[in-house]
């Protein structure tokens, strides 16, 4: 395996789409070690695992104590100012959570943590919503549910220690092995509640045992002293030990699910990950994958689809974003997981699957289409946006293995055409690999530092700088937007600081984390861990906070553009040469989008400073 494999992408944020959105940026070097360290282990099924013997002076003897308890749902009280923003959001996620839509709750609690980033209530509300999407997503995943049939117990431990043995390495956060054991217990008190478990495991167990044994779980745990790695290892075992004698739990289940507590809890973006999760991961980095093409999006129980990708079997049968499907071969997707639905879509290269797909306003119709190998393009437009004025236009939608090399064609085939200042576009664009944004940012900065990282490890310390060969010095506008994210923050923040172009559109996403994949021991799991985070060369870290673009594109209102239509009108702050804003005597300049931007106002104020910038040479 190469070390290319070795990046992340980030959790998603709100798992709502198969193609994940949320920033990620990879770190190449941390993979190298888990490559490395990785081997596959034989495995028995759940049938054959029997109790852990644990030595006789490992057999606990309960005590009272107390344990970092699960959050239990929100109940709002009449708050003393009833306004009050926090609580109208707590609310809402109450409701939410009520009607068990955990991905939309999941996506509500990360929003408002936008808005109050400090708000504990919203912290804990996020962290609980997020051990219980997560868990329902983990078995809607057959991947997951053949690894718990795969490894043994002993193997499950092996597995835990490793995972330990990693974030000890190279996780960017201090942390104690009290907390990462707690995380665990979090985890597994949150799936004694949850259907999917309950369901699969202790149908039939009266509520008194199950209360039974949470009373001794926190007693076990309370004795446990849990000072070091081994310690740490061994209350885990403990605790596998219990759930199998008081509830005849699989041992295996009862590690995994602290495994998945403890990584799944310690940052947004630090994750388990099931075989077909890390699999997807490999396949966006590389840039392709085998299937139909498409992403989707489940919600008011059916299956949209959000976005086909070009040239793919899903756009070649004439899918389209916004169409609904109805069923999968027989099976209706009505009430289905994104995961779920996902799952019935996959299949091996040259097979065959039924859709019934409904386009809005249309009659369903079924498809059938067949499963190929999709190259998913990181450039998805390169054109001259004016010709005339020798304005280029390069849409990037992510950074993935192939984006430098591609992009360097591109730049070539405008310069023939004409290009005299080049806009990049990164709206939407979630990431992707650190190591291509820098090579990116590389491209148009002749010297000087792209990007920093650091960790707690001094081996995740790493300063990129750009070199003077083949830099592309057309005067540049890069159009960024909410959903910039993670690498696209990085080659925006580096063309911004070192002053080489203009940010156009609205604040970026704030993810400033690298994360690393490491490939774990047994049946082709691994983890998401962050590892570093990134600083601009100016020092600044977008966490949470995301980049101010230079001119800020606000739609504020439409106005008549002709007799019978009207488009955008746009706010923008235009700025000088010496970086003082101008404009025609008010501080702000307005533009309406014309016809070379459509209804893009962004695109629009873009192309309005690509001109103004060709005027000041």
């Amino acid at each position: 395996m190469e070390a290319n494999f070795g990046g992340s992408k980030e959790a998603f944020c709100n798992g709502s789409t198969t193609m994940q959105r949320c920033g990620w940026t990879v770190s190449c070097r941390a993979a190298v070690l888990g490559v490395v360290l990785g081997f596959l282990g034989a495995g028995v099924s759940l049938a054959q695992q029997g109790p852990i013997v644990l030595p006789p002076q490992q057999n606990p003897l309960p005590s009272p104590g107390l344990l970092r308890q699960v959050h239990p749902p929100f109940r709002p009280t009449t708050p003393s100012d009833p306004g009050s923003a926090v609580q109208e959001l707590l609310r809402r996620g109450y409701q939410l959570e009520s009607e068990g839509r955990w991905g939309d709750v999941l996506l509500h609690y990360e929003e408002s943590l936008r808005s109050f980033p400090t708000d504990s209530s919203l912290q804990r509300r996020y962290e609980y919503a997020r051990l219980r999407y997560d868990l329902i997503r983990r078995y809607s995943d057959r991947s997951f549910l053949r690894t718990l049939e795969a490894i043994s117990p002993q193997e499950a431990l092996a597995l835990y220690n490793d995972v330990l043995g990693k974030i000890q390495a190279h996780y960017v956060d201090t942390f104690t092995w009290k907390d990462l054991v707690e995380r665990g217990v979090t985890d597994l008190e949150v799936a004694l509640t949850e259907g999917v478990f309950v369901n699969r495991y202790l149908a039939g167990v009266p509520s008194a045992k199950l209360a039974a044994f949470r009373q001794s779980l926190r007693e076990l745990m309370a004795q446990q002293q849990t000072p070091t790695r081994t310690a740490a290892w061994e209350a885990v075992r403990a605790a596998a030990e219990l759930g199998h004698q008081q509830l005849g739990l699989p041992p295996t289940v009862v590690i995994l699910e602290y495994l998945c507590g403890l990584t799944n809890t310690l940052d947004p973006y630090s994750a388990f990950l099931t075989p077909s999760q890390l699999e997807e991961i490999y396949s966006q980095i590389e840039g392709n994958f085998v299937g139909l093409g498409v992403e989707l999006k489940a919600e008011g129980g059916s299956l949209r689809i959000i976005r086909v990708v070009p040239g793919s079997p899903a756009q070649e049968n004439g899918l389209r974003a916004g169409d609904q499907i109805l069923a999968v071969g027989s099976q209706s997707t009505a009430g289905l997981t994104t995961e779920q639905a996902a799952d019935l879509l996959q299949g091996p290269e040259g097979s065959t699957v039924e859709l019934t797909v409904q386009t809005p306003g249309q009659p369903p119709r079924r498809l059938a289409i067949r499963r190929r190998r999709v190259e998913i393009p990181s450039i998805e437009q390169a054109r001259m946006a004016d010709q005339e004025a020798g304005v280029a236009y390069v849409k990037l939608t992510c950074f993935q293995k192939t984006t430098a090399r591609d992009l360097e064609s591109v730049l070539w085939d405008l310069y023939r055409q004409g290009m005299r200042s080049l806009i990049v576009d990164v709206r939407g664009n979630p990431g992707g690999l650190l190591s291509t944004a820098v090579e990116v940012a590389d491209k148009f900065i002749d010297q000087g530092v792209i990007v920093s990282t650091r960790g707690r490890s001094p081996q995740e310390d790493f300063t990129y700088t750009a070199h003077a060969a083949g830099t592309w010095r057309v005067p540049l506008v890069v159009l960024v937007d909410q959903e910039s994210a993670s690498a696209a923050e990085i080659f925006a923040g580096a063309i911004r600081d070192h002053r080489r172009g203009t940010l156009v559109g609205s604040r970026t996403y704030g993810k400033g984390s690298v994360q690393g994949i490491f490939p774990l021991h047994y049946a082709g799991t691994g983890i998401r861990l962050t590892t570093a985070r990134f600083y601009s060369p100016n020092g600044q870290c977008f966490n949470r906070i995301g980049l101010e673009p230079d001119i800020v594109v606000h739609r504020t209102a439409r106005v008549a553009a002709s007799e019978g239509s009207s488009a955008p009108l746009t706010q923008t702050a235009l700025p000088s040469p010496d970086g003082t804003e101008t404009s025609s005597g008010s501080g702000t300049a307005w533009a309406s989008s014309g016809s070379e931007a459509g209804d893009d106002p962004a695109l629009a104020a873009a192309l309005q400073t690509a001109r103004q910038l060709l005027g000041r040479r």
